[in-house]
């Protein structure tokens, strides 16, 4: 079983998604967030109560940035080729096997990441069983 190098706490400084201002009032606003512009907006001039600004202060730390609950960061993989370049990188990623990979390859690319002691996070994914 491979184990990250270094496992960090990881602090998310704010999980909610940040709504766009009056988004839940008319359903022509949608939720994705956009700035507001106006001379007079509430949200703009940060009045108490009002919904929060995205600032770059709710950014992640470096260090944890991308990874994942168990320690790794997630490198996305298609074939034997992409999943060779993780020998060296094997303590600090894992693969994840692209979802338009067939059975066959999947099983060929799972064997490859024993033998490189690589992790993979999807391993079990629509590989099947001959009963």
């Amino acid at each position: 079983m491979v184990t990250p190098l270094k496992k960090h706490t990881i602090v998310k400084k704010h999980t909610a998604t940040f709504k766009r201002h009056q988004s839940d009032r008319y359903k022509t606003v949608k939720e994705s967030w956009r700035k507001p512009k106006g001379i007079d907006n509430r949200v703009r001039r940060r009045f108490k109560g009002q919904i929060a600004m995205p600032k770059i202060g709710y950014g992640n730390n470096k260090l944890t940035r991308h990874l994942m609950p168990s320690g790794f960061k997630k490198f996305v993989v298609s074939n034997i080729a992409e999943l060779n370049l993780l020998l060296m990188h094997n303590r600090t990623f894992a693969a994840e096997i692209a979802h338009n990979v067939s059975s066959r390859n999947r099983i060929a690319i799972v064997e490859r990441a024993q033998q490189l002691n690589v992790k993979v996070t999807n391993a079990n994914a629509r590989v099947r069983t001959e009963a």
